[in-house]
């Protein structure tokens, strides 16, 4: 089977509400780093050399400044655009709405850039080496057949909560040979002395596992994906946004698991042991930089992280 060159595309058009303030740009390396520089770092060990960065036009000229220009010197750049007038034809942007249009209308932004398999991840978020070695090995030689054959890297949920608000997970079942079987987009989990707890109206509470495969929206896919979230787009315009137009979020996950109750595709999960940082609240970014000093100092990252 023929090697692929697999595309890295980064969602970096969220602008952080709980956080308060544009975390994607938010230095926490020991040299100003962001973030998301280090998911670019482990990328480019394992083997990516193309990526896309998923932003919008109000943030371009900075983003470009502090993230992309470094990066550029080392890897292919592209830039695409997520904005909430980017809809299908005879739709229109609710009267008052903000919020951008979810993960699902993210990818969708990147198609005319995509002709590869490509690697989906969050900006905000730390995935660890591990995850960029196997979602890399795995795409390089991703091919459809009969089904589209897409996968995910999945982390224990103890690795991946934070000890300063809610977070948003996806709970994912997998079936004895490792693929995944459905995923739960569970929207409202907390750490406490009880353990880790989901709720969906704060009145009644779920214990979750610790050890819960979760999903950190670390997904692979091959360009087949494209049609099929257009396809779904338009039908969550037409019959789910209606109802909440103001809030109403298409999901990835929610077109995979489509997908796979429809016998369409099938999903490899590649489990992580990584533990997972990110900023979601202000207060997390203390932590984050102690982890990220202390991996620097084991000689994990070199220091400054782009020389």
């Amino acid at each position: 089977m023929s090697r692929q060159e697999p595309i890295l595309v980064i969602m970096a058009a969220g602008m952080g509400s709980r956080y308060g303030g544009l975390k994607q740009m938010d230095p926490i390396g020991p040299c100003g780093e962001v973030i998301l520089h280090y998911s670019i770092y482990d990328a480019m060990q394992a083997g990516f050399r193309r990526v896309i960065f998923l932003i919008k036009h109000e943030i371009e000229a900075d983003f470009r400044s502090m993230v992309g220009n470094p990066v550029s010197r080392h890897m292919s750049v592209d830039y695409a655009f997520q904005q909430l007038d980017a809809l299908p034809s005879g739709f229109t942007v609710p009267e008052g709405r903000e919020k951008p249009w979810g993960t699902g209308h993210a990818v969708l932004c990147c198609r005319d850039l995509i002709d590869a398999p490509f690697c989906v991840i969050n900006a905000d978020d730390y995935y660890g080496p591990s995850a960029f070695r196997a979602a890399y090995g795995t795409l390089q030689y991703a091919r459809d057949d009969d089904k589209k054959r897409y996968m995910m890297v999945g982390y224990l949920l103890r690795n991946t909560v934070t000890s300063h608000g809610h977070v948003a997970r996806g709970v994912c079942k997998v079936n004895e040979n490792g693929y995944l079987q459905s995923v739960t987009e569970t929207t409202h989990i907390i750490t406490c002395c009880d353990g880790i707890l989901s709720t969906e109206d704060c009145q009644t509470y779920t214990r979750l596992d610790d050890d819960t495969l979760v999903s950190m929206n670390m997904w692979g896919f091959t360009p087949s994906l494209l049609d099929q979230l257009s396809t779904d787009f338009t039908t969550f315009l037409e019959t789910t946004a209606p109802k909440n137009p103001l809030k109403a979020e298409f999901f990835l996950p929610t077109v995979v698991s489509g997908m796979l109750e429809r016998d369409e595709a099938t999903v490899r999960v590649l489990s992580s042991l990584d533990k997972w940082y990110g900023v979601t609240y202000r207060e997390d970014k203390p932590e984050v930089m102690a982890a990220i000093a202390d991996m620097t100092r084991e000689g994990k990252y070199p220091k400054p992280l782009f020389a």
